[in-house]
């Protein structure tokens, strides 16, 4: 069984890992740009550079510090060629490219000293580390950052010291404060597109969660609300199941039974509805207006008042019901018309205040279904401002759902004149293999 590394040795390790390790999958540098020339450019400038400082590097090692031609070529390909890699992979590109000047160096110290020279670093790969300096800070850590400014400044600094004659400049103390300086500049950028990007990418996250919250909240008042519909009939049931015996003469005794099971079942459904209601509801029922959902839900015949009351806030409302309503409208459905009645005209108010509204029930074909018909034109007066500019999705998400949960189909859109429509179609019975239609216009 291996022995553990002591504390420091293994805490240096895990350093190094760290540092040596690159930061994310390898990327291209500007690759999350949504401009393609942003995408293109470190290409562009990777290869251009390359072209420029290849031949001139080769150039200066060779006739200026006096290297054998085939190593100066060696070593410029060394320092340069790393430019492309660091596209992809910067710090990969700079410890190919360091190891590679600092070989460099050291060769030099084999050649006659000249004090024309800039020691330790020749120009052209002064000019190649700042570059590299700089795409390693568009994408590594902070960690990172620091290792790599530390470790060329202290190359530097250690060769500058073991010949201090080859030169009089200090070009090892430029290289150190320039490239810390593109490092640091680059690291605050990328810092800064890393956290406009968690930024979005948390917006995305939060409006999915919005509007996934604002589904389950309106079918949670929805699923309150057909309670009571629901519950009236089980209670008629319940009702019929119990009286039959005494409203119907010479039963036998096997149906006093069964009516007696039935009753059972029903009330037993009752109790369980009311279970389920009691944790819908729990959350309204601190709140004030916890009582008002044991009021009875509305219906069409309840829709005059609605408009009524929509008309004495200053809303122009026109109302189009056919007389006597239809007979036998299924109480989800009656509930459903009003709701998306009531919907549309608070849309109205909100966002087109003082437009003129028309509002028409009508039977379907056959008196086979409701039809739902909210058209409002654009604002009376442009200089007013809206009470809301931007709404919560509460609106249309209800009208969805409530027409689903009959069958219908809803057709919402904008006008060409800057009103908006609201159409929605509710069958009186929905087969059973019927696909469930919700078209919505843009």
């Amino acid at each position: 069984m291996p022995q553990s590394l002591p504390a420091p040795l293994a805490l240096a390790r895990a350093c190094l890992i760290d540092i040596c390790t690159p930061a994310g999958p390898p990327v291209p540098l500007g690759g999350r740009s949504r401009r393609r020339w942003v995408r293109k450019l470190p290409y562009v400038v990777a290869a251009l550079f390359t072209a420029l400082l290849l031949p001139l590097t080769a150039n200066v090692l060779a006739n200026e510090y006096g290297l054998e031609f085939g190593l100066a070529l060696s070593l410029a390909v060394a320092q340069t060629v790393p430019l492309l890699v660091a596209v992809r992979r910067p710090l990969l590109a700079w410890a190919i490219a360091f190891a590679a000047g600092v070989a460099a160096a050291a060769a030099l110290l084999s050649e006659p000293v000249n004090h024309d020279w800039t020691w330790p670093w020749p120009p052209p790969t002064v000019i190649g580390m700042l570059l590299l300096l700089l795409a390693v800070g568009m994408r590594e850590r902070r960690p990172t950052l620091v290792s790599v400014w530390l470790a060329t400044g202290v190359a530097g600094a250690v060769l500058r010291s073991v010949s201090p004659e080859r030169s009089s400049s200090n070009v090892w103390i430029t290289l150190f404060v320039v490239g810390g300086m593109l490092m640091l500049l680059a690291g605050a950028l990328r810092e800064r597109g890393d956290a406009r990007r968690a930024l979005a990418e948390q917006e995305t996250i939060s409006e999915a969660e919005r509007a996934r919250r604002t589904l389950l909240e309106e079918r949670t008042r929805i699923a309150r609300e057909l309670h009571d519909v629901v519950a009236h009939h089980m209670s008629v049931i319940t009702v019929q199941a119990d009286s039959a015996p005494y409203r119907l003469a010479g039963l036998p005794e096997e149906a006093r039974e069964e009516f007696g099971t039935i009753a059972a079942t029903a009330r037993e459904s009752l109790t369980e509805m009311r279970r389920l209601l009691g944790v819908l509801r729990s959350e309204d029922a601190s709140g004030a207006g916890g009582g008002t959902e044991l009021a009875p839900q509305p219906g069409v015949a309840r829709i005059p008042q609605l408009v009524e009351a929509t008309v004495r806030s200053g809303l122009p409302v026109e109302l189009a019901m056919p007389d006597p309503l239809p007979e036998a409208v299924p109480q989800t459905v009656d509930l459903s018309a009003y709701r998306i009645v009531q919907e549309a005209l608070a849309n109205v108010v909100r966002h087109a205040p003082g437009a003129a509204t028309r509002v028409s029930v009508s039977a379907g074909d056959a008196g086979t279904g409701l039809m739902v018909l909210v058209v409002n034109a654009a604002a009376a007066d442009r200089d007013v401002r809206p009470v809301e500019t931007a709404g919560t999705g509460h609106g249309l998400v209800g009208m969805r759902e409530r027409v689903r949960l009959v069958g219908g189909t809803l057709d919402t859109g904008p006008l060409p004149d800057g009103g908006f429509r609201v159409a929605a179609r509710l069958p009186f019975t929905t087969a059973p293999d019927a696909d469930e239609e919700d078209s919505v216009s843009p």
